[in-house]
């Protein structure tokens, strides 16, 4: 018996040691750059994690937010054409709950502009911040129970023993070309890089017509139209941007908020219109009702490009019916910094009549 608790005290005591060094291995790698700078850090596309360690560890008075829309963007490619130092902070599928506060703490760390591109579905209902499972607060707060979770993570000790390995000279460039095809999720050297194309991408085999109608055909199906409209409700919608974007606007006079409306392809209102019409006038009333909000808030500058005909009718610039090509993020660039499309206050449902007519008028050509 004597000898049965003795072992288990040994092991209890290895275990014990084993998770300290873990911990101790993390925070002295510090993978996510929670405490400090590094100059060999590596990054994840895991943007929900990652963009936690980025507002504590980047130099930046500008963020850029939005979702899988504004995903592929670099932040190199926005600092030229915008003339500021920005952090992308972009995440797909994020609801206006998680962009919200993910901004705030951007804010609360130096941000003093906001570009924001706003989809309509990101206001859908969701779960509270303080409760969603796919993003810690905690963690964005830096709380005990944050750094706890972080230095005590399996997974942020296989990161942080990978990264030691890489930081050894003659691992560095075989890891380096090594990491992404390994089980490790910190694999980008460079911050410009995290959840962007290759600079080398095919374009044309990604982004074509081809691939725009069949999606078109795909959600317009009878099997599948009822999904148009999942999660869409009008008075939930509204609430949501009221208690996230108007709230946060609001609460930073001194910020400016470049808010866009992102340019979907002209299949996207379409195909709402033949399948789910009921779908397009929540969408409709709903970026009515936040025109009309933003444009009245003296540090936000909106912007719509959905009505920019020969960008949103050319569907070789799309991969589905709503996702657009590399080439058509750097026109969004282009039309910020001119302010060519800016919502004029004293007319704020003119770029969204002028949709209407268009979405009312389109024929949808055959796959």
């Amino acid at each position: 018996m004597r000898g049965s608790f003795t072992s288990l005290k040994r092991l209890l005591l290895a275990s014990g040691v084993c998770l300290l060094g873990a911990a101790a291995l993390t925070y002295v790698v510090d993978p996510l750059q929670l405490f400090r700078p590094s100059r060999l850090a590596f990054y994840s596309d895991d943007t929900r994690v990652q963009n936690a360690g980025l507002i504590r560890s980047q130099s930046f008075d500008t963020a850029f937010m939005g979702t899988s829309l504004a995903i592929h963007f670099r932040q190199s490619d926005i600092d030229r054409a915008l003339g500021v130092r920005s952090l992308k902070l972009a995440m797909t599928g994020s609801n206006s709950r998680q962009q919200a506060f993910v901004l705030e703490q951007a804010i609360e760390r130096g941000a003093r502009r906001v570009v924001w591109a706003m989809d309509d579905f990101s206001f859908v209902d969701a779960a509270d911040i303080e409760t969603d499972p796919y993003l810690s607060v905690d963690l964005y707060r830096g709380t005990a129970k944050g750094i706890a979770s972080y230095v005590f993570s399996a997974a942020m000790a296989k990161e942080s023993l990978f990264a030691l390995l890489r930081s050894i000279p003659p691992l560095q460039q075989p890891l380096a070309r090594a990491a992404p095809f390994l089980p490790v999720k910190f694999a980008l050297s460079e911050v410009d890089d995290i959840y962007a194309l290759p600079r080398n991408f095919d374009i044309a085999r990604t982004y074509n017509a081809e691939k725009t109608l069949a999606a078109f055909a795909y959600i317009t199906s009878p099997v599948r139209s009822r999904f148009l409209g999942e999660g869409y409700g009008y008075e939930a919608m509204v609430r949501h941007f009221q208690q996230d974007a108007v709230g946060l606007i609001t609460r930073h006079p001194d910020v400016t908020f470049d808010v866009y409306f992102p340019p979907y392809s002209i299949l996207q209102f379409v195909a709402m219109r033949d399948a789910s019409p009921e779908t397009l006038k929540i969408v409709t009333d709903l970026t009515a009702h936040i025109a009309q909000r933003l444009t009245q808030l003296p540090n936000v500058r909106l912007h719509d490009f959905r009505a920019i005909k020969q960008v949103t009718h050319d569907l070789d610039n799309y991969s589905d019916v709503i996702h657009h090509s590399p080439t058509v993020d750097a026109m969004v660039l282009k039309w910020l910094a001119s302010g060519e499309y800016r919502v004029d206050p004293k007319a704020p449902l003119k770029s969204l009549n002028e949709l209407k007519a268009q979405v009312e008028a389109y024929r949808a050509p055959t796959p």
